[in-house]
């Protein structure tokens, strides 16, 4: 078999659904597609709405797969009406199965959402009437649906299921997991082939949520990175700046930000030298912004804005601690497992960072990293000041934390077991990773 024929996609697709796309704080949805065609999957990306965000990741070239946005079409009245009817006509006892589901299903106009579920309804009818028009011009079915977040996207793949007989699974996150009405969760993981979450602590929410009989359904796939990609700046002997401190991440409230600049302030006030930069923008930006004012940190410390994936490599090469504080917030809304904090680790940078959520399963306190508890800004300041006193330790960390992600968060043994699951696994025979 030669290299193209190797390459060449499975006849049996998967339609990923998406909320938004591409989205820069979820290059963990990118780097999934771009691992699966490079095994050979074939995958159509169907968005709800384009994010039109001002930085796209340049990585999103390299997907061959095209972005279809449902919310951008059948918005006439005339429109909508032709999509129904056609999809309808062609399965009648479906469409109305789906819609008497999108009309039972109350509890999904609670809880965390963006549709209503009769925006999500229209959203599946036009995804229906998509992969039958272009299974009639190409010939190439669809054989597998897969939505990211427990959300809207996984209701528009649920019903779509309704609509089409395509069997759908889902991966469920973080807010989306926890705040979504536990009953629609479980009308979703009924219907769903399998449910992925990305850490185990969600799986052990999943199993107290689920019924007995559903707890087979659930798989942990951990999100990996391209170790080929992250890699460890080559050792050298220091220079005369201080220390550079990073921390990489959307700035909303459960990313544990403003315990991160409490801590910086500590340490200033200790007399260390270092340099702090923040990586990434959101709704917590002005009030950071107060924050680094009033905390007298302007010398010390820069919130450099969202930045394309590769000046964060770039940034991980560069910097000597990585830190990254969350916690659980009031509403509920928390982390699985923060993918920057693999992807420092893959750097071979020595971490700070808090107990919570899926993170104790990435990092072992002293082991590959040090662990303070959500909000304890002395433990993370007292962290931090350990691995800027002292390079040996950020040596030996960084070092046994690279290995820890080389064992169990290397992208391509991810996107293989979640072939697998989609039932379109091929030979193991790598395309398009570097040997």
């Amino acid at each position: 078999m030669d290299a193209t024929s190797a390459c060449h996609p499975t006849p049996r697709s998967v339609a990923y659904v998406l909320r938004s796309y591409p989205r820069l704080s979820q290059t963990f949805i990118l780097n999934e597609i771009r691992a699966l065609e490079r095994l050979g999957v074939g995958i159509r990306i169907f968005a709800i709405t384009d994010p039109r965000e001002p930085i796209t990741q340049p990585e999103v070239a390299e997907i061959r797969a095209p972005a279809h946005y449902l919310d951008s079409l059948g918005r006439t009245w005339r429109a909508m009406l032709s999509a129904h009817s056609s999809v309808a006509i062609a399965a009648p006892r479906r469409y109305i199965a789906a819609l008497l589901h999108a009309v039972s299903a109350k509890e999904s106009d609670t809880g965390y959402r963006v549709a209503s579920r009769y925006r999500c309804f229209h959203y599946a009818v036009q995804l229906a009437l998509i992969l039958r028009r272009q299974e009639r011009s190409n010939g190439i079915a669809v054989g597998h649906l897969h939505a990211h977040f427990a959300h809207d996207p996984t209701l528009v793949a649920q019903l779509t299921h309704l609509l089409t007989g395509i069997p759908f699974s889902f991966t469920a996150h973080a807010r989306d997991l926890y705040q979504v009405p536990e009953a629609q969760l479980r009308a979703r993981a009924e219907q769903a082939s399998t449910i992925v979450t990305c850490c185990r602590s969600n799986a052990a929410f999943l199993q107290r949520v689920l019924p007995q009989r559903l707890h087979e359904r659930i798989a942990l796939v951990y999100h990996g990175v391209d170790l080929h990609e992250f890699r460890p700046r080559e050792p050298d002997a220091g220079g005369s700046k201080p220390p550079l401190l990073i921390s990489v991440g959307r700035l909303v409230e459960k990313k544990g930000f403003a315990d991160l600049m409490v801590a910086c302030r500590a340490l200033k006030d200790s007399g260390r030298r270092f340099r702090c930069r923040i990586y990434g923008d959101g709704p917590e930006r002005s009030r950071l912004m107060t924050m680094l004012e009033e905390l007298d940190l302007g010398s010390h410390l820069t919130i450099a804005g969202a930045r394309p994936r590769r000046e964060i490599m770039a940034a991980y090469r560069e910097a000597d601690v990585f830190a990254l504080t969350p916690f659980v917030t009031e509403n509920g809304d928390r982390d699985g497992i923060p993918n920057v904090i693999i992807e420092a680790m893959a750097s071979g940078l020595p971490v700070v960072t808090t107990a919570v959520g899926g993170i104790p399963e990435l990092v072992r306190p002293g082991v590959d990293g040090l662990v303070a508890r959500p909000h304890d800004v002395e433990g993370i300041a007292a962290s931090i000041a350990t691995l800027l006193d002292d390079a040996g330790i950020r040596r030996r960390l960084g070092s046994a934390g690279r290995g820890t992600v080389q064992e169990r968060f290397d992208l391509r043994n991810s996107a293989q077991e979640l072939a697998a699951l989609f039932g379109v696994a091929r030979e193991p025979k790598p395309c398009g990773f570097p040997i």
